[in-house]
């Protein structure tokens, strides 16, 4: 779940480790939350991730991800839910490393991932602002930053061209 919320949501790392059912509207099948930078944002969610959702205790005040990784006998009940996120992480680290996958890969990259992908669907840098939750189109630019493609020269001399006024074209 925790993979799935940094990836299919783009959801922070600390902030997947710790959304819980107070975080998730059943009806509406939404999770609802505060960003790093303090803005509310309301994501809708996947059926994959509904279902595991579902698969918890809703009345509790626990996570997630924490209800899925002791139901699942992984064992570790840290004391409280801030603990989460740093457990959360070494158990990629783990996985990543008996996947034999060499790359250093982060929870963050699976975020990163998920901003790129919005973007050639949309192609809206401001849908991908919102998707991600930033206050500031800086800061999804940075997301963005090893995407951006080299601007190529025909594209900037079809900008410089005179626009073609619409009662013109229609008369030519």
């Amino acid at each position: 779940m925790y993979t799935l919320l940094c990836s299919d949501l783009a959801i922070r790392s600390g902030t997947a480790a710790l959304i819980a059912p107070q975080h998730y509207n059943r009806q509406a099948r939404t999770l609802h939350f505060t960003t790093k930078g303090g803005a509310a944002l309301t994501l809708p969610v996947t059926d994959q991730v509904r279902r595991m959702i579902e698969s918890c205790d809703l009345e509790s005040s626990k996570p997630f991800v924490a209800q899925l990784w002791t139901s699942q006998g992984h064992g570790r009940k840290p004391g409280d839910n801030t603990r989460w996120p740093l457990i959360m992480r070494r158990a990629f680290t783990r996985l990543r490393k008996r996947l034999n996958f060499n790359r250093r890969i982060i929870p963050h990259d699976l975020r990163r991932t998920s901003a790129v992908a919005m973007l050639e669907a949309t192609g809206d840098l401001r849908d991908v602002q919102a998707f991600l939750g930033h206050l500031s189109l800086h800061s999804t630019v940075i997301y963005l930053d090893h995407d951006l493609r080299p601007v190529k020269r025909h594209t900037l001399e079809l900008i410089k061209r005179p626009r073609v006024e619409e009662s013109e074209e229609y008369t030519a």
